[in-house]
């Protein structure tokens, strides 16, 4: 029986300069790679979670900042933005996780929306060799609706297996004949099981 090697992490480092113009840099570079890896449904979350950071670094430091994007197929889209600063912004710390904005604020409801709206989120300092500090969040991978659970109009339990095989070699995106394979194993089981029987005139 054949193995299927487990999908490898990905990860992208894009160093920005500080210019007014990095948020929308930002924003088309994590559009870009997350629609190569087919994460398109994530993909408006996370864009305007990633500019209100980067936005952030911009507006609260004096200098460049880094964003890094990993993710493990099945896992978690993680986004870290790493700026000049050591100061972490109270609204976005663990100890102000409930904090909200004063009503006449200008200030920190980019973040507010950063921790309504991702899965998890956090910030991370450093020691004396290396200064600034990093805000994150995550995302969950979404459930691909091609490897969602099939029903069979035959209620057959082979035929669900066999249709389960089928979208999990589209969605890990095997080689063609693989899927071919796939698609005419379903197709003949359901053929020979469920309608040359009654087809069987004697």
């Amino acid at each position: 029986m054949a193995t299927v090697s487990p999908p490898q992490p990905w990860s992208y480092l894009l160093e920005l300069p500080r210019d007014a113009r990095a948020p929308g840099i930002a924003r088309v570079t994590i559009q870009a790679v997350l629609d190569s890896h087919a994460l398109s449904e994530i993909a408006e979350k996370a864009t305007l979670l990633t500019s209100e950071l980067v936005t952030n670094a911009h507006r609260h430091t004096n200098g460049p900042c880094t964003l890094r994007l990993h993710c493990r197929e099945g896992d978690r889209l993680r986004v870290n933005v790493w700026d000049t600063s050591p100061v972490v912004p109270a609204l976005f710390s663990r100890r102000g996780r409930t904090a909200e904005p004063a009503a006449h604020a200008e200030a920190g409801r980019g973040l507010r929306i950063v921790e309504l709206w991702a899965d998890d989120w956090g910030s991370r300092t450093y020691d004396r060799r290396r200064f600034g500090k990093t805000l994150w969040f995550e995302l969950a991978h979404p459930k691909k609706k091609s490897t969602s659970r099939w029903i069979s109009p035959a209620g057959c339990t082979d035929c669900v297996e066999l249709e389960g095989a089928r979208r999990k070699a589209v969605a890990e995106k095997r080689a063609l004949d693989e899927i071919q394979d796939a698609s005419i194993a379903i197709r003949s089981h359901f053929r020979d099981t469920h309608l040359l029987p009654q087809w069987d005139v004697r």
